[in-house]
Formats: C-alpha cells, sequence, structure tokens
C-alpha cells in the first residue's frame, strides 16, 4: 500500500515550503515543489504523481491552467487549483480545465485535507458505481484507511472476498485491507486480469496456480468456483493466451 503522492507548483517558494510541509505532515508522499510549468512538466514526467496542487499565476509565460490543460491532454490525474484572485474571468478559466476543486489562499491545513478528499473521490467521477472508501481507476484503487486514502496497483492483488457489507483484499505481500464496499462495485474496473469466479470471491489469474470444478488455488491459498464458473474460466483464459 502506497501513498498518494502530490505534485505541488507554486511559484512562491516560501508558500510552496509551508504547503509541502503541511502535505508531509498529513502523510502524503510530496514531490519537490515546481515553480513554473517547464519544472512542473517534467517532475510529472519523471515523479509520475497521484494528482497536483497548481497556483493559477506562476512565474513566466505559462500559468497553472496551463499545466492543467498539459495534465489533462496527456496525463490524466486529478488536481486542484490554488489562487488568491478570485475573479470572474480566472474563476471562468480555472472551470475550463474541470478542477476538482478551487483552494483561495490563504486557506487551513484542515480546508487543504478537505480539497485533497474531493478531489480523489470526484477522480472516479466516471464510474457508474462508487464509494467513499475505495475509488477505482484504470490501474490502481485508492483505498481509504485512518481517513486517508492510500494507493493499491492492482498487479499487486491476489484475490478479493466479500464478507456482508464490506470487503477483504488480499495483496501479494501477505497483507490483507479491509474496506465498506460490495464486489459488484469493483468487478466491471478491475481489469482482464480480474474474474468473479464465485458470489464471495474475486480473483487475479495472473497468480491462478490450478483449478479444477469446484476449486481454484491463488498463491497458496484455495478458492471456491460457483457451478457455472469453472467453464466460463475456461474460455476467459483461453482469450488472454
Amino acid at each position: 500500500m502506497g501513498k498518494v503522492k502530490i505534485l505541488v507548483v507554486e511559484d512562491a517558494v516560501l508558500y510552496a515550503d509551508k504547503l509541502y510541509s503541511s502535505l508531509l505532515s498529513l502523510g502524503y508522499d510530496v514531490i519537490e515543489p515546481a515553480i513554473n510549468y517547464t519544472e512542473a512538466v517534467k517532475k510529472i514526467e519523471q515523479e509520475l504523481p497521484d494528482f497536483a496542487i497548481l497556483d493559477i499565476q506562476l512565474s513566466g509565460n505559462k500559468t497553472g491552467i496551463d499545466v492543467a490543460k498539459k495534465i489533462n491532454a496527456d496525463y490524466h490525474f486529478p488536481f486542484i487549483f490554488l489562487s488568491s484572485n478570485v475573479d470572474k474571468e480566472t474563476v471562468n478559466l480555472a472551470k475550463s480545465e474541470r478542477p476538482s476543486t478551487f483552494l483561495v489562499k490563504p486557506f487551513t491545513k484542515d480546508e487543504l485535507f478537505t480539497a485533497i478528499e474531493v478531489a480523489l473521490f470526484n477522480y472516479s467521477g466516471n464510474s457508474r458505481q462508487q464509494n467513499e472508501n475505495a475509488l477505482v481507476s484504470s490501474e490502481y484503487l485508492f483505498v481509504k484507511e485512518n481517513k486517508m486514502f492510500h494507493k493499491i496497483y492492482y498487479k499487486d492483488i491476489l484475490y478479493i472476498k466479500s464478507d456482508h457489507i464490506y470487503i477483504d483484499l488480499f495483496y501479494t505481500n501477505g497483507k490483507k485491507q479491509t474496506v465498506r464496499g460490495s464486489l459488484n462495485e469493483y468487478i466491471e474496473k478491475l481489469g482482464k486480469s480480474f474474474y468473479r469466479c464465485h458470489r464471495s470471491y474475486i480473483v487475479n489469474i495472473d497468480y491462478l496456480e490450478q483449478f479444477n470444478k469446484t476449486n481454484l488455488t491463488i498463491g497458496s491459498v484455495e478458492i471456491p468456483i460457483g457451478p457455472k464458473q469453472g467453464a466460463e474460466l475456461i474460455e476467459k483464459l483461453k482469450r488472454t493466451i
């Protein structure tokens, strides 16, 4: 389970340092701040952040809105805008890039934390199903634990087990995560490597070792297969080979 990685783009050095420290104290993985468009794009390419905090006014010819346009065009991760200028024209320009939210300077640490939570929640806005404890993306989940979202890559998930109103995620490193939710919220978004072999289980077939009509083995764990799922699994494996 990894921390959410944040890029700060802010040309006021003292403010950037304060923001950097605040994010660290909130438990995030924070990239050293960028002060302009060129530096921001370079850090995005090198560091692969989960989302960004963008000051609208930056030094140089390009603004934070230009950074947002680049993110939307090429990188596709959520961001929030910062600004001390809230005139109508600035707000309209910012809105055109579909930020997750907008923070007006000065703001408190609690307001910053709330903005990040909203950004992560809205990241799954195109999903037909979502809940407040686990957000679904194309390569990873954001799973909520102790009021913080943590990034879980699908490749690190062995299988998922339903337990009434909760689900247990079992990882390749032997750890387990329990979150509130249902298997239906995940199965359509987990990708071709995942298969619902039973009403209570979703498995990552990349780790499938053996199976028959009644059960399969993921890692060293034996998991039941539903009455119809054995034949379906064979067909699914044929399509992936």
